[in-house]
């Protein structure tokens, strides 16, 4: 991919990124996580992992936020109101704001290997075969214990919306 695609992509990841923290509406909040979903997956093909690509759309923009709008919809949520903006809490927020960013800034700076250009990869790369043995083997753990969580969360959610009859 070409570099510019490669911004672009960046660009409209951060955007919609943005939206989903800006956005009063949750359904709106969600739909611009997809969007920022995918054009992560974008990303992750310009790097050539194609299977991590097509993994970041089917479960995270597939499965993930349908799970997320079926939650939103149960809790029924409706858009927040728009709160006034105190002048200390705009002072605090652009001060850690700015500390955040220079954080990362100084970090970057100091980052050696990252200024160094990467070896080219040795084709063919087996990318299911190798997520798949990592995920099983080294990650099993981990990833059962997520699937628990987003088992008990749901469940939590279901229990909490669960209107009393009169």
């Amino acid at each position: 991919m070409t570099p510019g695609l490669f911004w672009i992509f960046a660009a409209l990841m951060l955007l919609f990124a943005v939206s989903v923290v800006v956005q009063s509406n949750p359904v709106s909040s969600a739909l611009s996580l997809v969007v920022c979903f995918i054009a992560l997956a974008a990303l992750f093909v310009s790097l050539d992992a194609f299977f991590i690509g097509v993994i970041q759309v089917l479960v995270y923009a597939g499965a993930v936020m349908v799970l997320f709008v079926f939650i939103i919809m149960l809790l029924d949520l409706k858009a927040e109101v728009k709160r006034r903006v105190t002048p200390v809490a705009l002072v605090a927020g652009l001060i850690v704001s700015f500390g955040f960013v220079g954080a990362i800034t100084r970090v970057l700076a100091d980052f050696g290997p990252g200024k160094m250009t990467a070896p080219a990869i040795a084709l063919p790369v087996q990318d299911v075969k190798t997520v798949g043995t990592l995920l099983f083997t080294s990650y099993n753990l981990p990833l059962q214990i997520i699937g628990v969580l987003l088992l008990v969360a749901t469940l939590g959610v279901i229990v909490l919306s669960k209107r009393e009859l009169k």
